[in-house]
């Protein structure tokens, strides 16, 4: 006779809940720090962005939930070490459309490969029972992400 699942208290969940949000933001920054690149994580944001499409920097702004000079910055960043390239919209001449150059198109990919050689390093020492684990947990988590 199968057993009925457990359901854990309001206490209980919302102590997972807060586990399990300082160890996504702890994988996070390991990620993002241990696979460092010369590119800083808001910057390295920015590029995953117009990946996308292009983008003009109030879109960006918006998107990054951050103020426009602060967007302003960045940009101007990424378009120095061109990373980024600035055009005119030609649909409306007070706004510049924001594209990602081959430059940062193989920046993305070299920090993408870093950052998953970090992770991989990481989950190979596991156990084969731990990364099945692992394997399941993604799946979750990506439901809980909203994606």
């Amino acid at each position: 006779m199968p057993t009925k699942p457990h359901t854990i208290s309001a206490q209980e969940l919302a102590h997972m809940a807060s586990d399990l949000r300082l160890a996504c933001m702890r994988i996070s920054r390991r990620v993002r720090f241990e696979s460092s690149h010369d590119v800083a994580p808001h910057q390295f944001s920015v590029l995953c962005r117009l990946e996308d499409a292009p983008r003009t920097p109030g879109e960006l702004a918006e998107l990054e939930r951050v103020a426009k000079p602060s967007m302003t910055r960045t940009v101007a960043a990424l378009v120095e070490r061109k990373l980024v390239s600035r055009q005119d919209d030609p649909s409306d001449g007070r706004q510049v459309i924001l594209s990602l150059t081959d430059d940062g198109r193989r920046t993305l990919r070299a920090i993408r490969r870093r950052r998953d050689a970090w992770m991989s390093s990481r989950v190979s020492v596991l156990t084969p029972e731990e990364q099945e684990v692992l394997t399941r947990a993604t799946e979750i988590l990506t439901r809980v992400a909203g994606e």
